[in-house]
């Protein structure tokens, strides 16, 4: 696993998104595939009283509070969109929400029906927790344009929610998986207001990486207590600086949703104005999700490296932004990141296209490993350096790219990874 990044007044702590006191979730194996079961698999299934495959990879979570929390999220900005995004946000349209219901496999996504089995999710997992159907949060990932088969759901929602536990992150990110080698979740203490609050979050995200929001499914908790207009705002301001500078593959998800719960149970008062409190708490979910985007990029599907590209020196974020995104995305630079080529016109080639105004002939390109620092560029021509060290610090498995175009202020970063055989071979049977 990679390494987590240290802030000042932040303690990481376990427990993904049961972290936080008054959080329970699981997740289970309900036997969802690829096609929608057929008449007889169903019946022969139902007679039998199991589970269609029962013992393989987890498939269906769920996360559950135990109070209403104030409910935010943002969406994929992709114009298809799978059916639980439009679920959602009717149902978190009032601010609030008190659990989630999520399966993989199958993302419900260009199907006729797929609003009507959104609903029919959030309904049988209402029915399970004794709570309002409208006070669910619906997700699903995994393949497109295939009809969710709801007998399993149905089927196997008594088990997932009886065996709800304050311990069960574990099962939960696991249950959201689907071409993830790793499950990613973190969580952290901070104070407010002499209080101490605790934020967790899960995430799942490998492969059709490319954001304008998020390419994942993400789900955060936290006792903290704050209104819904401020947690909205606070996850719309974060987003842009995290999950947004991720990219694997330069594609984006028709799924993508990061949704946040708070129940407020650590006691503090309520943040309700951009006071010192939400700044604090606006920073918790920074650590959160930029950790969670740093996880994501490493185990983009067939990686071997994550790839952290600093930009500095710019007049404004946004040319920051958009020359530290250009390198990542890169096919030519991960290609040669995976290779463990120190190819640096391949950086200065990506920078060059980079859709922002700045004067190339001042542009600095330094790799950095575990294993050193190396200057490759200066003022946008090539110095001397070993091509044998430089070679010893790309064997690293985290890379930092830093370029310096200039003398202003701004400075911004993205994270991606190499580009493997393996990404060829994953996208290639997917559907298999």
């Amino acid at each position: 696993m990679i390494s987590k990044v240290d802030f000042d007044g932040f303690k990481y702590i376990d427990g993904g998104v049961c972290a936080a006191q008054g959080f329970k979730a699981n997740g289970i194996h309900c036997g969802l595939a690829h096609k929608p079961l057929t008449e007889t698999e169903g019946n022969s299934a139902a007679a039998n009283n199991v589970l269609p495959s029962a013992g393989k990879k987890k498939d269906l979570a769920v996360i559950m509070a135990d109070n209403l929390c104030s409910a935010a999220a943002v969406y994929t900005s992709n114009k298809v969109k799978g059916a639980p995004i439009a679920v959602t946000k009717e149902h978190i349209e009032n601010g609030f929400a008190r659990a989630v219901i999520v399966n993989s496999v199958n993302a419900n996504t260009c199907n006729a029906d797929g609003e009507e089995k959104a609903r029919k999710m959030c309904e049988l997992a209402a029915a399970q927790l004794g709570i309002s159907d409208s006070d669910v949060i619906v997700a699903s990932t995994g393949v497109i344009g295939q009809v969710l088969p709801i007998e399993p759901i149905e089927k196997g929602m008594p088990e997932l929610c009886k065996g709800l536990s304050y311990e069960g992150n574990s099962a939960a990110v696991e249950a959201i998986m689907t071409t993830d080698t790793q499950p990613k979740e973190v969580a952290v203490e901070f104070v407010l207001g002499g209080k101490k609050c605790v934020m967790g979050g899960m995430l799942k995200g490998s492969g059709m990486i490319h954001p304008n929001m998020a390419t994942t499914l993400s789900f955060i908790t936290t006792d903290a207590a704050i209104a819904p207009e401020y947690l909205q705002r606070a996850l719309s301001e974060i987003i842009p600086n995290t999950l947004n500078m991720v990219s694997v593959d330069g594609d984006q998800s028709t799924n993508d949703m990061c949704c946040i719960m708070a129940n407020g149970m650590a006691g503090n008062a309520e943040i309700k104005s951009e006071n010192d409190d939400y700044d604090v708490f606006a920073n918790a979910l920074y650590v959160i999700l930029m950790n969670l985007a740093r996880m994501m990029a490493r185990d983009g599907e067939g990686a071997t490296k994550l790839i952290e590209c600093i930009c500095a020196g710019a007049d404004d974020v946004r040319t920051a932004k958009t020359v530290a995104k250009s390198v990542i995305t890169s096919s030519l630079f991960k290609a040669a990141v995976f290779g463990e080529d120190a190819n640096w016109g391949r950086i200065l080639c990506a920078v060059g296209y980079a859709d922002a105004e700045f004067d190339i002939n001042k542009v600095d390109v330094d790799l950095k490993s575990a294993a050193g620092k190396i200057a490759v560029c200066r003022n946008g021509a090539g110095v001397e350096f070993s091509e044998e060290a430089a070679k010893k610090l790309l064997e690293e498995e985290e890379i930092d790219v830093i370029i310096t175009i200039g003398d202003g202020e701004c400075s911004a970063v993205a994270w991606g990874c190499d580009l493997t055989y393996d990404y060829v071979k994953i996208n290639g049977d997917y559907r298999s």
